[in-house]
């Protein structure tokens, strides 16, 4: 199936068809959060991004929560790791994200004289070098209501290790809302993030494709989403790029995107397609990017869909590499957004790559 997106005034051509698994990433083990789990005051959910420290043995890990059950925030956790799987998950710490005057976002209102939008944040990734955090925020785009239009653009920021607002990345003209069917949909901007080995470059990936990449993917084709590279010294912008995201396997009324990713190397990932639907579909892709190329090609590396062992399945947005196992492997975690539903879990699991 061939599907074309316009990207920096060319047309590129990009073949969605089913990717071939080859071998390397194994399933060890799971372990939940005990439901209505707090810290400091703060429900601890809709964890939906987690970079890790390996010079602290410390993870961060961002809540989507808008400032509606407490402060738009992130944690951090120390999460112990066997060739077996997951010993335990030890919230340690929590931080407000700080806007640009030092204050911490304030809940959604739409009936005051100048709306209160929060972001909505989603991803995270941690800077060893420069000892910061950056974080995505879809944005906001409503269009309907007395209130309406309501925009607030998707944004990269830089942050202290405690939450404070240090800057704020540029990028395109097209990733602004709009009230036009241009732009980026609502709830489908930026999902994923990551920061390449050398420190470099900071990738960031939309869930799904904007207005003016044409529709989001069905059960019968797929579709191409955009991710930017970032200088992370800078702050400009330094490429955008084209992933294919599979047709939507989550039954009727379902959805897939992507919903994360975390740096092999300079130009090679694992990703994380996420669809949710009658039933949450979950896949693992190694991506990589040719020289010269502004699309990744994507081979499957895990269907946690058909994995028999990996029971339940939940949401799963975020995805970092651990340290070395004790067998020399390489740790893979994943964590899964509950959305503060009681139906659903907050669980993190554990790949050996």
């Amino acid at each position: 199936m061939l599907r074309r997106i316009l990207l920096a005034g060319v047309l590129v051509v990009s073949a969605c068809g089913p990717a071939h698994a080859e071998p390397g990433l194994d399933y060890l083990g799971q372990h939940q959060v005990a439901p209505g789990a707090t810290l400091d005051g703060t429900v601890i959910g809709g964890l939906s991004g987690i970079s890790y420290d390996p010079a602290a043995d410390l993870y961060y890990v961002i809540s989507d929560d808008r400032s509606a059950k407490n402060p738009a925030r992130f944690y951090t956790a120390r999460i112990t790791l066997s060739d077996n799987g997951i010993g335990d998950v030890e919230f340690v710490g929590t931080h407000p994200w700080l806007d640009r005057g030092g204050q911490p976002f304030a809940p959604l209102n739409i009936d005051t004289q100048s709306p209160v939008v929060p972001p909505d944040p989603e991803a995270i990734a941690f800077d060893a070098r420069r000892q910061r955090l950056y974080w995505t925020s879809e944005g906001e785009r409503r269009v309907e209501g007395p209130a309406a239009p309501i925009l607030l653009d998707p944004w990269v920021r830089t942050a202290g290790l405690d939450g404070a607002f240090l800057g704020e990345f540029a990028l395109p003209e097209g990733f602004r809302m709009s009230a036009d069917e241009h732009g980026p949909r609502r709830n489908s901007t930026l999902e994923g993030l990551t920061l390449t080995p050398d420190g470099r470059y900071l990738w960031a990936a939309m869930e799904g494709p904007g207005y003016d990449d044409g529709p989001p993917p069905d059960a019968q084709r797929g579709a191409l989403t955009r991710i930017v590279r970032l200088d992370a010294e800078s702050g400009a912008l330094d490429g955008q790029y084209t992933y294919p995201l599979d047709p939507v396997s989550a039954g009727p009324g379902g959805d897939n995107g992507l919903s994360d990713l975390v740096a092999l190397d300079d130009n090679s990932f694992l990703v994380i397609e996420r669809g949710f639907g009658t039933h949450v579909a979950v896949r693992i892709y190694r991506a990589s990017l040719a020289e010269g190329s502004t699309e990744l090609r994507k081979t499957l590396l895990a269907d946690l869909t058909a994995t028999p062992s990996l029971s339940p399945l939940d949401n799963i947005e975020g995805i970092t590499l651990g340290p070395k196992l004790p067998d020399g492997r390489q740790s893979v975690i994943a964590v899964s957004d509950d959305n503060f539903s009681p139906t659903q879990v907050t669980q993190f699991l554990l790949f050996a790559l």
